[in-house]
């Protein structure tokens, strides 16, 4: 008899290990057989007398199913219960949903109402606009304040405890009220009374920065840094926005130092790749934004990642992250853009033309008016010492007026558009009265891609009533901001009330390229849309025929006659070389076949747009957005 056999023989069974493999009886405590090294199995024996005494009393309780099913039961009361207050939640939204619905439709016939029976309702939905901005954003104030209101109370040092908790509190009623200015008033009083408090001095620094008020928000955020000097929100905002005023030596330190102390953080990386790419540091950028995608692969950061590499030679890699880009962020136009180069580069031609189409496509290049801006600018000093204007402000600020002019147009020929924008304000608050400087304001906005001021700008200037030539213009800049916004029902409506109402030959040479342009964009009719150009170029004087040549080779272009394209959209770059002309003169020459051509002109715009300002807004906008996420809960790694 074996090992095994004698296990089991007799009356009684002992419990023993078992080996898996060969048999043998393991001793107790052993894990592993003796014979042949494997683990050995666990055998149970027949129930001692505990574990029967157990069975007996657990006789009387229920039976494993029975408990399960009763789980289940309360499970299926509870899912239930839980779809009963979804059902309930969705018949609330959709009440809601229809009461918006109902009281949008009110307003939107009140104004048609007023609007057919003569009242003057100018400006009523930019203020509507305005107005809601404002709510909402003190809204996000309240939010914010809400979730640091513990942390500020917690860090509070001061001496009158009582005083600073009533502060607090009138801001709270303030952002209840929708009154910002207010509740930021309360916010600085409590401030003073716990200077150290760095929770409030960053609430207060992330509310002017909403503001745009790049100036008072760094004053804060250095406030936070004194006190804590590894603090991460201060650090990448304060960084961000001292690149944005022109340091950006302190705005590397800064940022230098949140990613040594946040090494797996992406916006620190992130910001210093485009700091150094701004300052020409191209392989040290490459290697922050490197960084910065793998920890994120955020669009932004695999194009800026793309730029680098296609600028330093390394097509290939740079061809993968804009595809990435454009994978994640299918309508990143300027990716779309550089896509296209580069695929030119390996002398893809067609994978060129298709990228450029479609970033075409999502964003059509506006036409330049810098020229325009000129144009203004100069008949406006122009009639400054018309003897028989009436708008002639006193005779100081004449001369201070005519000094803002000569530097605005200085400004506008060495394309220092940042500085030309902020001389026509100052101008406009010598003359309140005068459009002209506000025109040439909205100018310089729309060519800074800033569409949405140049709207408002647009529409005060045309609430002064100025005459036609400005009154033109102004509709002009107007149409082009809402292009860049994708608004074509609506520049092509403004532009035949433009047309309707243009008397001289100035006006209607605006208005037909604006129509034309519209029609060319939504392709509706290419044959009027080229009746249009051509009237444009005929009545266009001398220092604008740019801009009607380029709308008529774009048209030519839309038809497929590629020859009278490239004719006119050369005429037009020879006049004025402007970045958008040369792009699309790029994308004609290269459906023509002329590759070697087409990618020097390419090039040349892309190098146009590189030297534009504005590009600072880039950090500061994806800081913003990024810090948005990092309030609501996701914060870095330390």
């Amino acid at each position: 008899m074996d090992s095994t056999e004698q296990s089991f023989a007799g009356d009684a069974f002992q419990p023993g290990l078992l080996c898996q493999a060969c048999g043998a009886l393991g001793n107790e405590g052993e894990e592993v057989c003796s014979r042949c090294q494997s683990k050995l199995l666990v055998l149970s024996g027949p129930p001692f007398e505990e574990d029967l005494a157990f069975e007996a009393e657990a006789d009387d309780a229920p039976s494993f199913d029975e408990h399960l099913l009763e789980r289940i039961s309360v499970l299926e009361e509870m899912v239930k219960g839980g779809a009963e207050s979804l059902r309930r939640v969705l018949a609330l939204l959709r009440q809601q949903e229809r009461s918006v619905l109902v009281n949008n439709t009110g307003l939107s016939s009140l104004y048609e109402w007023m609007v057919e029976q003569g009242h003057a309702v100018e400006g009523w939905s930019e203020s509507w606009e305005e107005r809601m901005s404002d709510r909402l954003a003190a809204v996000e104030d309240r939010d914010r304040f809400t979730a640091a209101r513990d942390r500020v109370l917690a860090l509070f040092s001061g001496r009158s405890s009582g005083e600073f908790t009533r502060w607090l509190e009138d801001a709270d009623l303030a952002l209840g009220a929708y009154d910002r200015q207010a509740a930021l008033e309360c916010f600085e009083a409590a401030l003073r009374l716990d200077p150290e408090n760095y929770e409030l001095a960053l609430l207060l620094a992330e509310s002017y920065f909403e503001q745009g008020d790049a100036e008072v928000a760094s004053k804060h955020f250095q406030r936070v840094l004194e006190v804590r000097p590894d603090h991460y929100d201060g650090l990448v905002y304060a960084g961000a926005l001292r690149y944005e005023q022109g340091d950006a030596q302190r705005a590397i330190e800064l940022l230098s130092r949140a990613a040594r102390l946040y090494p797996d953080a992406f916006l620190p990386h992130f910001s210093l790749g485009a700091v150094c790419a701004s300052l020409g540091e191209l392989r040290r950028a490459i290697a922050h934004l490197e960084r910065a995608v793998t920890l994120e692969p955020m669009p932004q950061a695999l194009y800026l990642l793309g730029s680098c590499l296609y600028e330093t030679g390394g097509v290939g890699r740079a061809i993968r992250h804009l595809q990435e880009a454009v994978r994640l962020d299918p309508a990143f136009d300027d990716a779309y853009r550089l896509l296209g180069l580069a695929y030119l580069q390996r002398r893809w031609r067609r994978k060129a033309l298709e990228a450029l189409s479609q970033a075409e496509h999502l964003a059509p290049r506006t036409a330049r008016l810098r020229e325009l801006a000129l144009y203004i600018t100069d008949r406006f000093r122009g009639e400054l010492h018309d003897p028989e204007n009436e708008k002639v402000p006193e005779e100081a600020n004449l001369q201070v007026l005519e000094t803002l002019l000569e530097a605005a147009r200085s400004a506008l020929l060495d394309d220092e558009l940042l500085t030309a924008r902020s001389i026509f304000l100052e101008a406009s608050s010598l003359v309140p009265e005068a459009a002209a400087p506000l025109v040439a304001y909205a100018l310089t906005c729309l060519e800074l891609n800033q569409g949405r001021e140049t709207e408002q700008v647009v529409r005060r200037a045309l609430d002064l009533e100025p005459e036609e030539t400005l009154r033109s213009t102004a509709y002009a800049a107007l149409i082009e901001a809402l292009r860049s916004q994708g608004r074509l029902r609506e520049c092509e409506r403004i532009g035949r009330h433009l047309l309707a109402e243009g008397a001289s030959e100035f006006t209607r040479s605006l208005a037909y390229c604006e129509l034309a342009r519209s029609l060319a964009e939504m392709e509706d009719d290419l044959d009027q849309a080229l009746d249009y150009a051509q009237r444009s170029v005929e009545l266009s004087p001398e220092e604008l025929k740019q801009v009607p040549l380029a709308a008529l080779g774009w048209i030519h272009y839309k038809r497929n006659e590629l020859d009278q394209a490239v004719d006119f959209l050369s005429r037009s770059a020879e006049l004025v070389p402007a970045a958008s002309t040369l792009q699309h003169l790029g994308m004609v020459l290269l459906a023509s076949g002329e590759q070697e051509r087409a990618q020097r002109v390419l090039a040349r715009a892309r190098r146009m747009d590189q030297e534009t300002p504005g590009q600072r807004r880039v950090i500061v906008e994806s800081v913003h957005g990024e810090l948005r996420n990092l309030s609501a809960g996701r914060m870095p790694k330390d």
